[in-house]
């Protein structure tokens, strides 16, 4: 296979948790401790980690910046960190604890100025596109609310003005183990088709992944489907 493999971590009050289609209330605990999650997916030879700060998304500025620092002494992944980056304090806090990308949604909607000084700052290579997308529709801080703006057009304007990287999850799918949303990346990637896509949401086995895969999908982050057992790693990274 041709397709970047990103676990995903989400962090509520620093433990790895996963929710089904956003939805706090919805909350289960897979382990205490994180670093030791890291450490099993470096340990597979998984390369590149997506953090979620789920706490940050919630309360609108990062809150458990700490995690990622304790993963990035431990382990030598490549994390991409995202949730509640919405002010220049809150950027230095996700790279100085060791981040090398961050993802950039809410702000993205809100602040497009911001987001696009951030862009030049840093470069494409370091600043990641969030669009979730909600029944066609963008949605933003944490998914409680939706912008209304088009996802494609919402892409594109941001494509124009240098974006390469765009993580894109489909919230109807997330957490639900009933496989992604490949007609939408295929049409993504045919809009756009120098996009480095990341494909989030839905994935519940190995199939799933090569179905993004046989679609040209560059990457997929995938999470929930790793800890209820139906991926396992020690087989997906030998295909």
């Amino acid at each position: 296979m041709q397709i970047e493999l990103i676990p995903a971590i989400d962090i509520i009050e620093g433990k790895c948790v996963r929710l089904t289609q956003g939805d706090y209330n919805s909350k289960k605990i897979y382990n205490e401790n994180p670093v030791e999650v890291a450490r099993e997916f470096a340990d597979y030879g998984i390369r590149r980690l997506h953090i979620v700060d789920l706490d940050g998304a919630k309360s609108q500025h990062v809150v458990n910046h700490k995690v990622v620092e304790q993963i990035r002494q431990a382990t030598d992944l490549v994390i991409d960190f995202g949730g509640g980056i919405k002010s220049d304090e809150d950027l230095r806090k996700a790279f100085d604890a060791g981040a090398s990308m961050v993802t950039i949604g809410s702000l993205a909607v809100k602040e497009p100025a911001t987001f696009l000084r951030w862009l030049s700052l840093f470069g494409s290579e370091h600043i990641i596109l969030g669009a979730d997308v909600k029944q066609g529709n963008i949605s933003i801080n944490g998914w409680q609310e939706e912008d209304g703006e088009q996802l494609v057009p919402f892409v594109r304007r941001y494509v124009d003005n240098g974006v390469k990287q765009v993580l894109c999850t489909d919230i109807s799918k997330d957490g639900m183990l009933q496989g992604p949303s490949v007609d939408l990346y295929r049409q993504l990637l045919s809009t756009f088709p120098d996009l480095y896509l990341i494909a989030s949401g839905g994935v519940s086995c190995i199939d799933d992944i090569k179905a993004l895969d046989a679609a040209g999908v560059p990457a997929v982050v995938f999470g929930k489907a790793i800890y209820e057992g139906r991926i396992n790693l020690s087989e997906l990274v030998q295909i």
